[in-house]
């Protein structure tokens, strides 16, 4: 397989779910990894948001879908062996479920686990707990 054969992501690798990486455009943090099949990588595209497949619901996750914290999609590059996605983003709002900018806000130190962000949203707001 050569470069000018990749046209999309190979879903075929690992049971159709790709990892998918988010990367602010403007200052190139890393925002999350999440998985995509090719059912999601084609509403991303058709969309131009992010949206990916939630292992835990078993579902298309269009990102914001509960929080209003959208990803608009810049732009999209797939690695040399087609099985990784990067997604370039603008960030609407948080990226973590736990109301931080990036989901990688912990940093490991030879003391420990050390947080190295501020969160910029309450999560209980974020992700209202239904009535039960």
């Amino acid at each position: 397989m050569t470069a000018e054969s990749i046209t999309v992501p190979d879903f075929s690798r690992s049971g159709g779910l790709l990892p998918a990486i988010a990367q602010d455009v403007e200052t190139n943090e890393i925002l999350m990894l999440a998985y995509m099949n090719e059912e999601s990588f084609q509403e991303t595209l058709r969309k131009g948001q992010a949206v990916y497949w939630s292992r835990s619901r078993n579902r298309l996750w269009h990102k914001g879908e509960e929080s209003g914290h959208f990803q608009t999609i810049e732009s999209i590059s797939i690695d040399c062996d087609a099985d990784t996605i990067l997604l370039k983003v603008h960030q609407q709002g948080a990226a973590c479920h736990e109301g931080y900018r990036s989901c990688f806000f912990r940093r490991v130190t030879k003391e420990g686990i050390e947080i190295q962000a501020s969160r910029i949203a309450d999560p209980d707001q974020i992700y209202p707990q239904a009535d039960e």
